[in-house]
């Protein structure tokens, strides 16, 4: 995925490092703010049961990918990581299930990045050995639409929103059958 473009798109998509962390606060209140404004960065990033999905990255075992357009410019990102069970993010579903977080910028949505964006992080999940991924979505959230597209399936509820996950176990040419 080193460098991969998007067809037809001005759009490169590369593995996320630790200088991006600011970008993945961005996205991250992006994907929280996802029907208007409830958060500021500020505020957000003093809730530790949301400041958690960004604080040290990259801690060991997290992975992700970030979007840019032809300038360089990130616009867009998906990443994951786990979550202990004294401390779980909204889509925890057990402490060695990493949970995503997806968001593209205003301006850039509806265009592929986003579905590139997680079918980008699938492929590493699975080149990595993970067996499972989940996430949270809120009621009305249209990125829904995309999650079950790619095989997300609801396995609970918290408030408003649904825990989705996605199996990936079975054999691939990186991960053959034992």
């Amino acid at each position: 995925m080193s460098g991969s473009h998007l067809p037809g798109a001005p759009v490169r998509l590369r593995p996320a490092t630790g200088q991006d962390a600011d970008f993945l606060a961005d996205v991250l209140l992006e994907a929280f703010n996802w029907d208007g404004a409830r958060h500021t960065s500020a505020e957000m990033l003093r809730m530790p049961h949301i400041a958690h999905y960004v604080t040290g990255w990259p801690r060991a075992g997290d992975f992700g990918v970030v979007a840019e357009d032809d300038t360089g410019r990130p616009i867009g990102a998906v990443w994951a990581r786990t979550f202990p069970a004294d401390d779980p993010g909204y889509g925890h579903v057990a402490p060695d299930v990493p949970e995503l977080t997806l968001g593209v910028l205003p301006g850039h949505r509806g265009r592929g990045v986003g579905s590139a964006l997680l079918d980008a992080l699938v492929e590493t999940a699975a080149r990595s050995s993970v067996d499972l991924l989940s996430l949270s979505v809120e009621d009305g959230n249209p990125a829904v639409r995309l999650y079950a597209a790619r095989g997300f399936t609801v396995v609970g509820r918290e408030g408003e929103s649904d825990t989705m996950l996605l199996r990936l176990a079975g054999p691939t040419p990186e991960r053959p059958e034992v």
